[in-house]
């Protein structure tokens, strides 16, 4: 750094968290001068030896001196007295931050100290990290690496010293979170405080009795781990626990309410509920660790993940089956919630998106076991037995999920709101909120220009509407016809051209009755579902990658079984045979009311570029993406025309596939509702096509898959950024890829 980011930065306290935090201002040259006020000697001279501080002091007046930053990293309830201490030796820019792990006794110090007009530079914070040990020597200049670092910035707190702080936190490798103070206290009571509680009254109960020595020996390694936190300082956990005592004590209330409920469970040997308790418990910790441990690194636009593609002689060869259909594996979750009886769903796509839905209704209530092997059981609770959320409902990347759920809650009698990650928080959603008001909903996106969050509220009575779709949308289509099974009366949708029917095959397989006559599509309201199995079929969107990897690629020869075949998907299939591919359906069959069947490719002919015709448009919408790598791969001009749907995918998928083939040689012109290409494939000829580069997928799982088949034709190593999200739809796509030839290295980022 050529300019510290502090002159001067005063510690009051030196344990763990105070000298971890100095060792990374000293790595990081972060201040000209570093000192310290504690009333231990030893540690001042360890952190002198250490090369911590340049001066240390037992009077905390004699530290803050000219200081503009002070760190108070001592016991909570020593705070009161520090700050009226230093107060007088404070300068209008002095920073002042805590690391304490409750908040509203801070802020209620600094009020009995300052008054009601707190210094602009106040702003409370809270790392949250540890170790076993503490103590100058126990700090770690990496001990907050890939931590959450919480700030509760005031009123009264200053923009510049909070960004100064972020930037603080930021040098020590931690994701800094901003929260309200009452909301900090109340998390942290229960994902903090409760626990290590839980854990010192675990451990007393057990010490307690008269076999104690036997049941230590015995212990597990479960208790081993779950009473580890109650070898940390008494003292310290003696005063959060009155410091943050309504909190702590209304989650109390609220574990002792579940731990009646749990031993109700046992006592009646319930076993269908116990096993829906812990199912759902179960599937909540693996849904939420694994969906939001990188939403904060999406959300500031930081890459966790990317694929690097060899050049080389690439063979495609193989049998495989894909996973299985998105589209499908959604509405199975959601019409076997609302259906009376037991659903049984196999080939059930274990894809983040399709989690999202699964887990959205456990949380309104639903019993749902699995999914284990793409096996899931839903026990249905009804049109009227779905139950308020405690909190959002988290829909990850899944625009699928938010715009249907958007019209099935719009007919429920609880409020609701639905949030997503930086790629779904900015896709439109006034598309479905608005024939859903015109039926009577009370609906709002309440993100900028009509985006997510999307907040509706209970206890409307929606009535059927006759609507005409302004553009061709399955998941529109699908949210009114999902709203008009609540509303009064017939409901309908026209398209402007089909699009996907799987709610439509669904109903009618969950014994609901909906009509279609031409592009009108209806059904009457107040009907019920019934329980049924629902096979899953591979997912043609995820076979279309195979497909063009495949078509591109000299004597391939794929075989992908069981794909799904709905007419209104086959778009990719029509296109790819029109481009000349040599591409047989085979083995045509039905399973679960969908048509499937295996489709072969072989790569023994160079494809041909054309104009691809409008009236497919929207039987591949979804394939695009992977049909720009054919077409940079064909003879002559390629040319989409009526898809400005692409523009408000999870990415616009037009400009950003544009960007990708340009950087790799493609010569290309993004339209406002297509795209032409110009092939660079000659009849016969099957050197590589693409050059090498650096693409930007913009965590746009399909951009990612579709770059990462040019890498069969590429004279250049070809990195993709961003590819995390490939696990939303196609969890299995490297190993299937590499399998069957592709030379393809996957790189967790920083």
């Amino acid at each position: 750094m050529t300019q510290p980011l502090f002159q001067k930065v005063a510690f009051i306290g030196l344990g763990l968290i105070g000298s971890s935090l100095a060792r990374v201002i000293a790595a990081e040259g972060l201040a000209k001068t570093v000192v310290a006020s504690t009333r231990s000697q030893k540690t001042l001279d360890d952190a002198l030896s250490l090369g911590l501080i340049s001066a240390g002091f037992h009077d905390p007046i004699d530290a803050v001196q000219e200081a503009d930053l002070v760190v108070l990293a001592l016991p909570v309830r020593a705070t009161q007295h520090i700050l009226d201490v230093i107060k007088p030796h404070l300068s209008e820019k002095t920073i002042i931050t805590d690391v304490g792990s409750t908040k509203g006794n801070v802020v209620d110090a600094a009020k009995a100290v300052f008054g009601a007009r707190l210094p602009e530079g106040f702003v409370p914070g809270h790392p949250i990290a540890g170790a076993e040990h503490t103590g100058v020597h126990a700090g770690k200049v990496d001990l907050f690496a890939n931590h959450k670092v919480i700030l509760t910035p005031l009123p009264s707190s200053a923009d510049w010293a909070v960004q100064k702080l972020i930037r603080l936190w930021e040098y020590a490798k931690a994701e800094v979170i901003c929260m309200d103070v009452e909301k900090h206290d109340e998390v942290l009571a229960h994902t903090s405080h409760l626990p290590h509680l839980m854990a010192f009254n675990l451990v007393e109960q057990l010490a307690n009795r008269e076999d104690n020595l036997d049941i230590f020996r015995y212990a597990a390694g479960g208790f081993r781990d779950f009473s580890r936190i109650a070898a940390s300082d008494p003292q310290m956990w003696h005063d959060i626990f009155f410091a943050n005592k309504k909190a702590i004590l209304n989650a109390v209330d609220g574990f002792e309410a579940q731990l009646a409920t749990l031993k109700n469970l046992i006592e009646n040997e319930d076993s269908h509920a116990l096993m829906g308790l812990l199912g759902h418990a179960q599937a909540a910790r693996q849904h939420f660790n694994h969906m939001l441990a990188k939403k904060p690194l999406m959300e500031n636009n930081k890459v966790t993940q990317q694929f690097t593609i060899l050049p080389g002689a690439h063979t495609f060869k193989g049998t495989f089956t894909v996973p299985g259909d998105k589209s499908v594996s959604h509405r199975s979750i959601m019409f076997g919630a609302i259906a009376e009886g037991t659903t049984h769903v196999t080939g059930f796509l274990e894809g983040e998106d399709a989690l999202a839905t699964l887990q959205a209704f456990r949380a309104m209530g639903v019993n749902i076991e699995g999914p284990k092997d793409g096996e899931v059981t839903i026990h249905g609770v009804g049109m009227h037995g779905l139950k308020a959320p405690k909190g959002e409902l988290y829909m990850g990347n899944s625009g699928t999920s938010m715009r249907l759920l958007s019209g099935m809650l719009s007919a429920q009698q609880f409020d609701s709101v639905m949030t997503g990650d930086a790629s779904l928080s900015k896709r439109p959603m006034e598309r479905i909120a608005k024939p859903l008001r015109q039926m009577g909903a009370q609906i709002q996106t309440t993100g900028e220009r009509g985006t997510p969050p999307v907040s509706i509220s209970g206890n409307q009575a929606l009535k059927g509407i006759h609507y005409d779709l302004p553009m061709a949308s399955a998941q529109v289509k699908s949210g009114i016809l999902l709203a008009g099974l609540w509303a009064e009366g017939e409901t309908s949708v026209t398209e402007p051209e089909p699009t996907r029917d799987h709610s439509e095959r669904m109903l009618r397989a969950f014994g609901y009755e909906v009509k279609t006559e031409g592009n009108r599509i209806s059904l009457q309201g107040g009907g019920k579902l019934v329980g049924t199995n629902i096979q899953v079929p591979s997912d043609i969107s995820s076979a279309a990658f195979f497909m063009v990897g495949a078509a591109i690629t000299e004597g391939s020869d794929v075989t992908l079984e069981a794909v799904g075949i709905n007419p209104t998907r086959t778009g990719v299939i029509e296109i790819l045979k029109q481009m000349g591919a040599d591409l047989t359906v085979e083995n045509e069959r039905i399973a679960g009311g969908e048509p499937i069947a295996d489709i072969r490719i072989k790569g023994s002919r160079t494809l041909k570029g054309i104009h691809m015709p409008e009236d497919q448009v929207p039987l591949a919408i979804d394939e695009f993406p992977a049909l720009f790598i054919a077409a940079a791969c064909a003879e002559g001009q390629t040319i989409l025309t009526g898809a400005a749907e692409l523009r408000v995918k999870e990415s616009d998928r037009i400009q950003v596939m544009a960007d990708g083939l340009k950087t790799m040689g493609i010569d290309c012109t993004p339209t406002e509702d297509g795209i032409i290409i110009q092939g660079k494939g000659k009849s016969g000829d099957w050197s590589p096509i693409f050059n090498g580069g650096e693409i930007e997928s913009h965590h746009d799982h399909r951009i990612a898959m579709s770059f990462a088949m040019a890498g069969l034709r590429t004279s250049g190593e070809i990195k993709i950024v961003g590819t995390e999200t490939v696990a939303t739809s196609f969890p299995t796509f490297t190993a299937l890829t590499e399998q069957a030839g592709l030379k393809i290295q996957v790189s967790e980022l920083d």
